[in-house]
This record gives C-alpha cells, sequence and structure tokens, in this order.
C-alpha cells in the first residue's frame, strides 16, 4: 500500500500540497484506496492503474448518480493517464460493522438500502451496456472454468451452458435499471447526515432489478439472516408492484451471481495469489444451494447434482488440500 509515484504531484497540482497519504484499503480487483489528510480536511485517493483499471466509468457513474440525488462520492479531481481519483471521503462507518455490532440496527440498515434500491429503480437506467444474456452466461462460466479445476473436476461446459440457458429467460427484462452490481453492506457508508453512501459501482450495466437486491441479501462477505431476506424481499416487491415473475428473476440472478462469485474467489486465488477469497465460498455455496431448490432452476439444480458432488462443494483452497 505506498502510494502510486504520481500521486504526490496529482495532490500538488489539485490543491493538497504537503498532504499525508495514508493506507486506506486494497480492492479484490487492482484498485487501491489512499486517504489523503490536510489539516481538518481529507479526501480518499483511488488508485485505478492503466491499462489494469479505467476510471473513466466510475466518475460517468457517480456524476449520473449524483445528479438524481444519491450519495455516491462527489470527484474532486482526476488524472486518467494514471489512473488517480481524488474523490470525497464518506468516512469510516460502513454499513457492515455497524449492523455486525448492532443486531437491533440490522433491520434498518437492510430497509434503508432497500428503499435506495426502489428510488434507484424509479429512475430509466443511465447509457449503460445490457445486462444481457452474453454476458451472464459469461459470467456463470466463471464457476467452470476456476472453481471446479482447481478442486479436480473435469465437467461438461456445454451442457452447463444449456441448463443456464434453459432458465435465462426469466433473468432479462425488458425495463432494465441501472445495476450497480456490488451493492452489498461492505460497500454501502453511513454519512454523518444519515445518508447511505454508494461506493464501487463502476462494472454498473443496464438490467434487471432484482440483481442488485441479490447483492444486498445474499452477501458473499457476512451472513444475511433468512428472516432478514424475506422481509427486504417483501418490502421491495410491496414498494414497486413486483409479482411473482420477479421472485423467479430473484432466484435465477441468486444462483448466477453465486456460480459467478465462486469462480472469481478461486481465480482470486489461483490467479492473484489472494488466499482470503476462498474461505468466503462456503457461505455463497450455501446461498446458491438455497437458491437452486427453487423450481424455476430445475435444470440447473440437476447439472449440478450430476456433476459436483456435495463433498466437493465450499473452499475450494481445502477441498484441494492446500
Amino acid at each position: 500500500m505506498t502510494p502510486p509515484p504520481a500521486a504526490r504531484g496529482f495532490l500538488d497540482a489539485h490543491g493538497w500540497a504537503g498532504a499525508a497519504i495514508l493506507p486506506l484499503a486494497g480492492d479484490a480487483s487492482f484498485r487501491r484506496y489512499f486517504r489523503v489528510i490536510d489539516g481538518d480536511r481529507q479526501a480518499v485517493l483511488m488508485d485505478a492503474p492503466p491499462p489494469h483499471e479505467d476510471p473513466r466509468p466510475f466518475i460517468a457513474i457517480a456524476e449520473w448518480l449524483g445528479e438524481r440525488g444519491f450519495r455516491a462520492p462527489a470527484v474532486h479531481a482526476a488524472d486518467l493517464d494514471h489512473g488517480l481519483v481524488l474523490i470525497e471521503d464518506f468516512g469510516d462507518t460502513r454499513m457492515r460493522e455497524t449492523a455486525d455490532a448492532d443486531p437491533q440496527a440490522t433491520e434498518r440498515l437492510y430497509a434503508q438500502a432497500v428503499d435506495t434500491l426502489v428510488a434507484l429503480h424509479a429512475h430509466a437506467p443511465a447509457d449503460l451496456r445490457p445486462y444481457d444474456r452474453a454476458e451472464l452466461h459469461r459470467e456463470a462460466g466463471l464457476l467452470t472454468q476456476w472453481y471446479c479445476p482447481a478442486v479436480g473436476l473435469s465437467v461438461d461446459e456445454a451442457s452447463y451452458a444449456a441448463a443456464w440457458d434453459a432458465v435465462f429467460d426469466r433473468a432479462l427484462t425488458t425495463t432494465p435499471v441501472t445495476v450497480l452490481r456490488d451493492y452489498h453492506a461492505e460497500n454501502l457508508m453511513l454519512t454523518s447526515d444519515g445518508g447511505l453512501g454508494l461506493l464501487d459501482f463502476q462494472d454498473a450495466l443496464a438490467g434487471h432489478p432484482a440483481y442488485d437486491l441479490v447483492s444486498l441479501l445474499q452477501d458473499a462477505r457476512r451472513d444475511v439472516e433468512p428472516e432478514i431476506e424475506v422481509a427486504m424481499l417483501a418490502r421491495y416487491k410491496a414498494a414497486t408492484g413486483a409479482g411473482a415473475d420477479f421472485d423467479d428473476a430473484y432466484r435465477v440472478l441468486g444462483a448466477q451471481r453465486n456460480a459467478k462469485i465462486i469462480g472469481i474467489f478461486t481465480r482470486l486465488w489461483k490467479r492473484d495469489g489472494k488466499p482470503r477469497y476462498p474461505t468466503l465460498c462456503p457461505r455463497v455455496w450455501r446461498y446458491l444451494e438455497a437458491d437452486l431448490a427453487a423450481p424455476v432452476l430445475a435444470p440447473v439444480k440437476a447439472w449440478f447434482d450430476a456433476h459436483i458432488p456435495v463433498a466437493k462443494r465450499g473452499d475450494p483452497m481445502l477441498i484441494a488440500g492446500q
């Protein structure tokens, strides 16, 4: 977490000469974050190094969200050549730690997050790529590309794709919304004015409104109590008038997202040397198996039952014996 070489000159050029640069957080991607402190003011420096990262989508979505009254970080300055962006600092109070420390506040916090999605989905989507069938297939395929080989399984990828193809119609929509894609408790900040600060939305697409709800309620990084999931799904449906077809989309997108995450977390271990992520896979498998129990996912469940034994579902690092 050493600041990039261009950071000091960038800050000097934008009125932050002499400011302290402190490590703040890493990321599952190549992005890194630093807190910049100058007297009684502070900001966050995003290091999104090219060619691995492109900060322009983050800036564009942040501006789009801000124009509609959502709490995305204000962008103070940017150097696109070096991938440096100076943004508003929302502080250190995340939804995740707040909910963990105060179980009595959990339902209120999740209700606030759901209500933010309801408000977001009332707007026509930003100018984004569609979250289409091809993208859903590409993401689901990460499980067979990374997880299965890691646990010693050689599987039929063609039949895997065919199983998903049989259910993806339920996950597509003619009325897309802006899908932030990583909408969960570690990316939601509780701001000093009681608002909900949004982070990590640079990969946004235009897709089904159930996706971000799944991201929130089937959180790969913290256990969400089943009763909270049920209550918050009902809250969203009551506010939007969504019907039974929404339930099917929620389960299909939940299964797809969880399969994708298992593949990504395995890749982060195998390719990028980040051993923390496989330890999160057992939780994600539990979500995935709950989704697969829905009748709409019968073809996908049949594939999993035939190709991935229960003993091979879990932490891929442990299963591989490493």
